[in-house]
């Protein structure tokens, strides 16, 4: 967590980039703001992720709901997710990291409040993938954001903390499902209103929220990055000033010598093509089990004849072993590296889905569950840790964007097929098919180059 005096000192005498000097520095107040502030707005979008599945619950008991309108409700929300991703990854590049977040929130808070108005499943579907289109764009680029502000020696572990904020946001949504949306007829009504809350967040988000010292460079605009850089080397304290010269201009990055990101670079560049393959096959896999587990688990539950208030407890309990889940990869990730956390929660949730889909008595579903939220919810931090890195900042909102659009598309599918899935073997079938998708995920995470104490450029 903090910089020994040789590294404070080691380019005392040198010319430092802007990067490089947020490079140098150790966790401070500023960045902890930074991290608190975006890491609310991912857990209200895990609020939300995590409250549609105890709505559609509702909805198929009020509303008599088939198992294809509860699986379009899902899904519909995803096709905007995979949208959403892909074009707010190409726009965080190009107008910004700080407004397409604060943009994103705006939309899909609103969008969830009008949702709680509804009183067909049609009008259901357009206001769910409107909202789909916000929270899809907000994840990837409040990653990259909070990436590209993080030091190198703690960066993983940082991004694993954001991502910690979706277990509170999906316990919020347990919560919500537990004593909102089952205490009445209206109750998923005020479940919904509740999840306006980000419309109000995302002027928070563009007030408070400094824009990437990066983007601002690549816009030529030098002074307000510098003045960025230097608020965050105050906050770390008088011995991290840097009194040496500083970059107004692209000619001074070239008179400094300042390695530049080369120009023309794409994700599928020759360079980047690897990587790029290997982060969508895991963003793929990972969604398409994720999704088709967790938000059709209070659906099966009833189905196997539980109570709808039973099935909510049971889910909740799952829940908060989200939250270890994020504080063991947060250490890993550190201490053994990207790839190997990433591929050890990946395997371990692939056991949990074969356990989870043998399960039958109380015990043995809340324990599978648990284990489940465990790894599957540390595989997550990883992820989202491992996307930014591996692109340069002139591609990185597009690149990790698209991996998570391409990665929406088995979001979509998956609780469709889930029905099919059923019909053909019941939850063994199901849960042995989201196992073999961990898998596949955990090999693909060993063809990502390992990403441990390297700066990003």
């Amino acid at each position: 967590m903090t910089t020994s005096p040789e590294d404070r000192h080691e380019h005392r005498d040198e010319v430092l980039a802007r990067s490089e000097r947020l490079e140098r520095l150790p966790f401070t107040k500023k960045l902890g703001k930074l991290l608190g502030t975006s890491g609310v707005g991912w857990a209200l979008d895990a609020m939300d992720v995590g409250l549609i599945s105890f709505i559609v619950a509702a909805l198929a008991e009020q509303w008599g709901l088939t198992d294809s309108e509860r699986s379009w409700i899902i899904s519909v929300g995803f096709i905007g997710m995979a949208v959403g991703a892909t074009l707010g990854g190409l726009l965080a590049d190009r107008i910004g990291r700080r407004s397409v977040f604060a943009l994103t929130l705006l939309i899909y808070g609103l969008a969830t409040g009008a949702t709680a108005l509804v009183g067909s499943v049609g009008v259901l579907l357009v206001f769910r993938f409107i909202v789909g289109l916000g929270l899809g764009a907000e994840l990837p680029v409040a990653s990259t954001l909070v990436s590209e502000f993080a030091p190198r020696a703690i960066r993983g572990r940082v991004i694993v903390w954001l991502e910690a904020f979706w277990a509170l946001g999906w316990i919020a949504a347990a919560l919500i499902g537990y004593f909102v949306v089952a205490a009445s007829d209206d109750g998923w009504r005020w479940g919904l209103a509740i999840g306006a809350i980000p419309a109000l967040y995302s002027l928070i988000i563009r007030i408070h929220t400094p824009e990437s010292v990066r983007f601002l460079e690549t816009k030529g605009k030098f002074d307000e990055a510098e003045s960025i850089v230097q608020d965050y080397e105050a906050s770390a304290g008088p011995e991290y000033a840097y009194d040496g010269p500083t970059m107004r201009s692209e000619e001074d990055a070239q008179r400094f010598a300042v390695p530049q990101p080369e120009r023309h670079l794409t994700i599928w560049s020759r360079s980047m093509r690897r990587r790029t393959a290997a982060l969508w096959v895991i963003w793929f896999a990972i969604n398409f089990s994720y999704y088709g587990a967790f938000t059709w688990i209070p659906s099966l539950l009833t189905a196997q004849g539980f109570s709808l208030v039973k099935s909510f407890e049971f889910t909740l309990i799952i829940t908060l072993a989200q939250i270890p889940g994020y504080f063991a990869a947060a250490y890993l990730i550190e201490k053994i590296g990207r790839r190997s956390t990433l591929g050890m929660f990946l395997a371990g949730s692939a056991v949990a889905a074969i356990l989870y889909g043998q399960a039958t008595a109380e015990w043995q579903i809340i324990a599978a569950g648990m284990m489940l939220s465990f790894f599957n919810l540390g595989a997550w931090g990883a992820l989202y840790a491992i996307g930014p890195e591996l692109y340069p900042t002139s591609v990185r909102g597009t690149g990790t964007g698209a991996a998570a659009g391409f990665g929406r598309i088995a979001s979509i599918i998956t609780p469709l097929l889930v029905p099919v899935f059923l019909g053909w073997g019941g939850n063994v079938l199901v849960f042995t098919i989201f196992s073999a998708a961990f898998a596949i995920a955990a090999g693909a995470a060993y063809f990502l180059p390992e990403q441990r104490g390297k700066a990003i450029n």
